[in-house]
């Protein structure tokens, strides 16, 4: 079993959401954040704020629900946001 994370990254106004799976979420946000990738999705749309995420004990049922996520409409994404982060806030913020 690996812990893993799946996760909604957004860009400044919220119009752009990526959402991702990660074995280790700070790096992987910090790159993000960082556009290690500058042709990424997210450093394209620059979806630089962690606006949710959710933690599992088994990859292949992150991956699972990474897929899941991805196939929701971008109304139920935003339900699923607000759930849990109502301002939109960057949980990220204090990490670095």
């Amino acid at each position: 079993m690996q812990q893993s994370w799946v996760y909604m990254m957004a860009n400044r106004w919220n119009s752009v959401l990526y959402t991702g799976v990660t074995s280790e979420l700070p790096k992987r946000v910090l790159e993000h954040k960082q556009h290690k990738y500058p042709t990424s999705f997210t450093a394209r749309y620059n979806c630089e704020k962690l606006v949710w995420y959710e933690e599992h004990n088994d990859i292949d049922v992150a991956i699972a629900r990474e897929k899941q996520l991805k196939n929701w409409k971008r109304a139920w994404k935003d339900a699923l946001v607000v759930e849990h982060n109502p301002e939109w806030k960057d949980l990220s913020e204090d990490w670095y």
